[in-house]
């Protein structure tokens, strides 16, 4: 794993070096003549709203993609998906604060073991002490502990996120060189954590990185949706959860917001911590 970091920082390196030359250019290109700067800021402002348009389409476009491969795959995942053609999968994170790959697992770690409801109230005291906004590790650790305490967090979950931002801040961790790793190394890597375990890691993955190719195996809530959908007559455990959901690689996290939406269509949007109350085993979370 060590080996594995190493090359990719060495690769982030690089690719700040490229983009600072770049940035670089642009400069000294504008102070030849001022008919030259305009002419280039004109070209930027054009070409990032091209970008943004060639964004929305492409997501448009590899969203079609992935509920036909889905449809064609599952048919179980095709009566949902047909029965739902305005779903829109990650209409539920427009609800939720600006989330990096910290504050991803700041809100993942907050709502172990919680209800929804109560993962928002402490989310909320959270964001008040900071101004309106998620903390960056080093804003979490000027905080007195207690503080955090008052805030909802138990100790445990205090210790925990005090533990990630140091290893954030300090260099052991670098966000930027996690957020490049495969699921499965991010996961390991994080997982080394005290009070973070798979299902807290798989959430920020899906959350912040919007990665396309997660399940939570370990969310009950997930396990009782999958026995309501696929009609079984006992709740399905972990792995057997993993093996229906092979069917749906490489759009396993679409699959599981199809079926987040079947569960709670009566009470919303589906949320990653809508049963969160019944996690059973603090291993997974």
């Amino acid at each position: 794993m060590g080996v594995v970091t190493a090359r990719l920082a060495v690769r982030k390196v690089r690719e700040r070096h490229r983009i600072t030359v770049i940035h670089q250019n642009q400069v000294i290109t504008a102070h030849r003549t001022a008919g030259h700067h305009e002419c280039d800021a004109g070209r930027t402002r054009l070409e990032e709203g091209a970008g943004s348009v060639t964004d929305d389409s492409s997501r448009a476009v590899g969203l079609s993609g992935a509920r036909s491969h889905l449809r064609n795959a599952d048919p179980v995942l095709a009566r949902l998906i047909d029965e739902r053609p305005d779903f829109d999968p990650r209409a539920w994170i427009s609800q939720l604060p600006p989330m990096d790959l910290f504050g991803a697992l700041l809100f993942q770690v907050a709502g172990q073991q919680l209800s929804v409801a109560a993962t928002r109230r402490t989310l909320a005291r959270i964001q008040a002490m900071f101004g309106g906004r998620l903390p960056a590790p080093a804003d979490l650790l000027s905080v007195a502990p207690a503080q955090l305490r008052a805030a909802g967090l138990s100790w445990r979950k205090v210790s925990t996120l005090r533990d990630l931002a140091e290893r954030m801040s300090d260099g052991r961790l670098d966000p930027d060189v996690l957020s490049s790793l495969p699921d499965d190394e991010l996961i390991a890597e994080l997982t080394a954590i005290p009070g973070i375990g798979p299902w807290t890691v798989q959430g920020a993955l899906i959350v912040a990185l919007q990665r396309e190719d997660v399940v939570l195996p370990g969310d009950l809530a997930l396990r009782k949706a999958v026995q309501a959908a696929y009609q079984l007559d006992h709740l399905p455990a972990q792995q057997e959860v993993l093996a229906i959901a092979e069917k749906w690689r490489p759009y396993r996290s679409l699959a599981t917001s199809y079926l987040f939406s079947a569960a709670f269509e009566p009470a919303g949007l589906p949320d990653l911590h809508a049963a969160v109350d019944y996690e059973v085993d603090a291993r997974h979370v």
